[in-house]
């Protein structure tokens, strides 16, 4: 790896005053693997941040991949994701939707938000289930 895609102290400092470490009580089979440890007094995860940084760096490079940024989306239902979606395209140039979902706007090309994302970025999988399990089937479509 690079010597600019390790991981510093600088970013580590970041990403703890961001709070980025604190999980919480429940875990998911899937992300057990990315829980450095359980705290004993209140039984929170704590993240394993060298694994965030690892899987930031994958982000990045999917999303750099996109020449153009306006075919990326980023999405979120819940409130507490519309501000981070908002920055996303902001900062990105990528387009982003914040609350509901328009339905067909990734299937019928008849809708007039109709569009065909390279990369539909979503901010809760569990919430946001809808949007993606449509964008797989979409694809699944193409494929054939």
């Amino acid at each position: 790896m690079t010597a600019i895609l390790q991981t510093k102290n600088e970013d580590i400092e970041k990403m703890l005053i961001a709070s980025t470490h604190n999980g919480t009580k429940n875990c998911e089979v899937l992300v057990e693997p990315y829980v450095w440890r359980t705290r004993t007094d209140d039984g929170t995860n704590i993240i394993n941040l060298e694994k965030t940084w690892e899987k930031l760096q994958l982000a990045a490079r999917i999303i750099a991949a996109i020449e153009n940024p306006q075919d990326i989306i980023a999405f979120s239902k819940r409130e507490y994701g519309h501000r981070a979606v908002l920055k996303f395209a902001e900062y990105t140039g990528a387009r982003c939707e914040a609350g509901r979902w328009t339905p067909g706007q990734l299937t019928n090309q008849i809708c007039q938000k109709y569009s065909e994302p390279r990369l539909l970025i979503v901010n809760d999988p569990l919430v946001d289930c809808n949007v993606s399990r449509l964008t797989h089937d979409r694809i699944l479509e193409n494929m054939h």
